[in-house]
């Protein structure tokens, strides 16, 4: 398909998607593509009134997004990305853009407006390739837009209420989301559905393929399909051709009288996650093909690829190469005491995964090894890693029973079983809790600076994090919010333990550590208590108990800040939190709407929530304040 040499030019870039929508995220990672998602900081201020068409606001915003995030990491992350794709999704009707609704009452007022209505769905998309020169960013951008015609059926009070009850329209230009509850108000749609879920995925191919290789004028050809905007098709190019991106050189091209393969806008994924594409012969015979189900294989591949990250964590390989410049597999195994063979297939898997650099001098750290997986590094998942490996992949290994039982195998992967076994296995080990306390600290610092900048809580002085652990987000917090004191509250040989977790720069007078136990003990006063990571691991009776407490000791106009992966309408994804769902504890994953259920029963009202596009979203809520 057309977009296989685009993703080839790509296998060794670093592509970013500069946007935390889950909605694209899935589009593209369906279409092929491998990118890493680092949502965008800019703030979505332009005036729109001083634009003369919507599409026009759409695509500066997108180009403002991209290049902030290219900024961004390039100058506070010292990683300049090669590509970055920033969008913008808006509605407009008569002229007048709707982006996403404030509260239930916004809401309600642009769906009433939208309801019997036509009205058109831009998505502005930018893609900004990135260069370093003597140590200055340089970008080159193109810039597209795409408009899809969407019509509402007329909608009752009361179906309109039900749909802005369900939460699904707060993060959503227009307030409705069409690829879930949002279809049943929908009418018709004239041109790209992905475009309106968020993503022109037809679009976007047809231009990364000009970018890359763009085709000669007597290969274009304009089809027109019902419903759907012209499109233009192009000859597909073999695998071999046309590295070079002047197609006129390419000798392939000129012998090859290769098929036209036509796209259908937002027609083109099939349950594979591959492509269903409609080839036309020289004959002009048209055949339905199916692509070979590439993501199918990557499954199948993923534990492999896993284990290879353990090993080579466990071994230490990337501590190993830090600034060792490159080395050959004979030194490295020498280092290890390991065989050769061994090493080098090993560091040659781990070169195909990109965790290292291989080149005929040797082998050397990705930015992404450096980063992340150098045991020393500020951001170190290193502990994690080995965390997963030596618990999270026992529990899996014994999946089939656990599926059968609807039990967790914690028996299996550490030889305990029962509500007690934070207490029992890791907290009266000394190692096992040091590593406990590191593998968690490690992700803390990796989500701290999300989960504290996705709402302003420059109005909370006083705050409390129970089960803060190490004081990562606490000090994260303090950093952002100098007049903020936090309380750190954990049990007592988890803050007995602190001390090795804590910088050398920490504000002492800002950040305080108290033991007890959240279920038994009293809580520290406070304007704000934060529950990262907590809810998840409970059962609903343990969940009834803290949040009863919470609602007891929270004053009228405190808040709570609960960080956690929110999962989707569906369910199913990000499928990284539905994956861990399967260890089978007492806890659950919960959606957008089950999150805001959930706190509104003890007393917490004015429910927002932040998908932060990080390991954790964040939710902030309020304590009803009584009536008088």
């Amino acid at each position: 398909m057309a977009l296989n040499p685009v993703i080839r030019k790509l296998v060794d870039k670093r592509v970013v998607l500069a946007s935390a929508s889950p909605r694209r995220q899935e589009i593209l990672t369906n279409a092929g593509l491998r990118f890493e998602v680092v949502p965008s900081w800019f703030k979505e201020t332009l005036e729109k009134s001083s634009f003369a068409a919507p599409y026009e606001y759409a695509v500066e915003t997108a180009k403002q997004k991209a290049l902030e995030v290219a900024n961004r990491m390039h100058l506070k992350h010292c990683r300049t990305p090669d590509v970055v794709i920033g969008a913008d999704t808006i509605v407009t009707i008569e002229e007048q853009i709707l982006e996403k609704p404030v509260d239930k009452q916004d809401a309600y007022k642009m769906l009433s407006r939208l309801s019997g209505k036509e009205h058109s769905v831009f998505t502005g998309v930018a893609i900004v390739h990135c260069s370093s020169k003597d140590t200055q960013l340089e970008t080159e951008v193109k810039c597209f837009y795409e408009e899809t015609k969407v019509k509402f059926a007329e909608l009752s009070e009361e179906l309109l209420w039900d749909y802005i009850h369900s939460g699904e329209p707060m993060d959503k230009a227009g307030g409705y989301g069409i690829q879930a509850l949002g279809g049943m108000l929908v009418e018709y749609v004239h041109g790209d559905f992905l475009n309106v879920v968020g993503f022109p995925l037809n679009h976007f191919c047809k231009t990364l393929a000009e970018l890359y290789y763009p085709p000669p004028k007597h290969t274009i050809h304009h089809i027109k399909h019902d419903s759907i905007p012209s499109v233009e098709t192009f000859e597909i190019l073999s695998d071999g051709e046309c590295d070079s991106s002047d197609n006129t050189s390419c000798k392939g091209a000129q012998k090859q009288k290769s098929s036209r393969i036509i796209y259908p806008s937002g027609k083109g994924i099939n349950s594979n996650g591959n492509f269903n594409m409609t080839v036309e012969s020289q004959n002009g015979v048209k055949e339905n093909k199916t692509q070979f189900p590439a993501k199918l294989v990557q499954l199948l591949d993923g534990f492999k690829a896993s284990k290879v990250l353990f090993v080579s964590s466990k071994l230490k390989i990337f501590d190993l190469l830090k600034g060792k410049g490159a080395m050959t597999s004979v030194d490295v195994a020498n280092c290890l005491k390991a065989s050769v063979r061994g090493t080098e297939r090993l560091l040659d898997a781990c070169a195909a995964l990109g965790l290292l650099e291989k080149t005929h001098q040797g082998y050397s750290n990705s930015d992404l090894a450096n980063l992340y997986l150098v045991s020393d590094c500020e951001f170190s998942l290193h502990d994690f890693i080995l965390h997963c490996d030596d618990r999270i992949w026992p529990l899996f290994t014994h999946l089939e029973l656990a599926v059968k039982e609807g039990t967790s195998q914690n028996h299996f992967a550490i030889g305990k079983k029962g509500e007690d076994l934070f207490q029992d296995f890791y907290y009266q080990n000394t190692e096992m809790k040091q590593h406990f306390m590191s593998a968690m600290h490690s992700i803390a610092k990796m989500t701290a600076r999300d989960v504290a900048s996705a709402f302003d809580l420059s109005q909370f002085r006083v705050v409390c994090d129970l089960g803060g652990c190490t004081g990562a987000l606490a000090h994260e917090l303090t950093q952002i919010y100098p007049a903020m004191k936090v309380t750190v509250f954990d049990l007592p040989d988890v803050i007995s333990s602190v001390s090795s977790f804590q910088p050398s720069r920490q504000n002492t007078g800002q950040i305080s550590f108290s033991s007890g136990d959240f279920f038994k003990d009293n809580l520290p006063e406070s304007e704000l208590y934060i529950l990262s990571r907590v809810l998840h691991d409970w059962c609903e009776e343990k969940i009834h108990a803290l949040l009863s407490k919470l609602s007891a000791v929270c004053k009228p106009g405190s808040a709570l800040l609960v960080a956690e992966t929110v999962l989707d309408e569906k369910g199913t994804s990000p499928a990284r939190a539905v994956l861990q769902s399967l260890t089978m504890t007492e806890g659950k994953q919960r959606s957008v709407l089950e999150y805001k259920q959930l706190l509104e029963k003890y007393g917490f009202t004015s429910v927002q929530i932040k998908i932060t596009g990080n390991l954790l979203d964040v939710i902030l809520c309020f304590k009803k304040v009584s009536p008088r």
